[in-house]
């Protein structure tokens, strides 16, 4: 694909907007819930930390502006994220969920800085082992994406559902690697190792998005049965009236019925002794005249 400047901005432009935006969803997700349970923090942990190595990264090859910023707001957002796992999830006060998001903040913006300020004079001075150095970042940034997830699919895999996790985040995140690919494949000489970490957050988010559609079905049919089991039977009071009525009605007629034979065997009985007892009287009539 030819150079394209102007297209490789756009691209980017849009990709990074994408992934600054993407942990709004979960974060507001977890804020309005008022839980974290489903969500592992580590894969918001180590997000945020493979953001250093992004960012150390893309400075070091001088990528556009926009591919530069979107690893500082990510990691950013991932702390924040990670903050209300501590709050929520850990419940610990809301003063050390925030120093301690702070707190990791700081450590791996530093962390970013002594990897750009200790590699770059070797690395634009063409250093063999600079150059080898900055790989190792890209590669290392791609394999902790990669590790991150993994502690999300153990939740997955505990709860057999997609729970916790915005899946509009896991979404927008998507759609960020797909732009971040589109602007590298504009640039006059393709990134590969950049090329491959945008293109595992694709294929790891649309493996949770899959998963969310599997499952989450799954999950939810079998909620709807449990609580039809455990509500049991309804009560009498639940019963319509029109069908208390047609039984009422029923039972009334089935009742009159028996009473009716009962009545008319009597009647019979009766009858019966009556011609029984006359019997005996005709035949001691006859007697008499003889």
């Amino acid at each position: 694909m030819p150079a394209n400047v102007v297209a490789e901005n756009v691209m980017g432009t849009i990709g990074t907007i994408c992934w600054t935006v993407q942990m709004v969803p979960q974060i507001y997700k977890s804020y309005h819930d008022k839980s974290t349970e489903g969500l592992s923090p580590w894969l918001v942990l180590v997000w945020g930390g493979a953001a250093a190595f992004l960012g150390a990264y893309t400075i070091l090859l001088n990528l556009n502006i926009p591919l530069i910023l979107q690893p500082q707001l990510f990691g950013v957002l991932a702390f924040v994220s990670w903050g209300q796992c501590q709050f929520y999830g850990a419940r610990r006060s809301a003063l050390t969920s925030t120093l301690m998001a702070l707190a990791a903040i700081l450590l791996v913006g530093g962390f970013q800085a002594a990897l750009v300020f200790g590699i770059r004079p070797a690395y634009e001075a063409g250093s063999p082992g600079a150059a080898r150095g900055v790989q190792f970042i890209g590669l290392w940034n791609a394999v902790l994406l990669a590790l991150a997830l993994v502690p999300q699919y153990v939740e997955i895999w505990q709860h057999n559902e997609v729970m916790g996790i915005s899946l509009v985040f896991m979404a927008v995140d998507l759609l960020g690697g797909v732009f971040n690919d589109l602007s590298l494949a504009f640039k006059d000489k393709f990134d590969a190792i950049a090329g491959v970490t945008f293109t595992l957050v694709i294929v790891m988010d649309g493996s949770i998005l899959l998963l969310a559609l599997i499952l989450n079905p799954r999950a939810a049919r079998r909620r709807r049965r449990r609580a039809e089991l455990e509500s049991g039977p309804p009560p009498m009071e639940e019963v319509s009236r029109p069908a208390l009525r047609e039984f009422d009605s029923d039972a009334t007629a089935v009742s009159s019925t028996r009473a009716d034979s009962s009545s008319s065997t009597e009647s019979d009985k009766i009858e019966t002794q009556a011609q029984d007892a006359e019997v005996p009287v005709l035949c001691i009539d006859r007697s008499v005249q003889v």
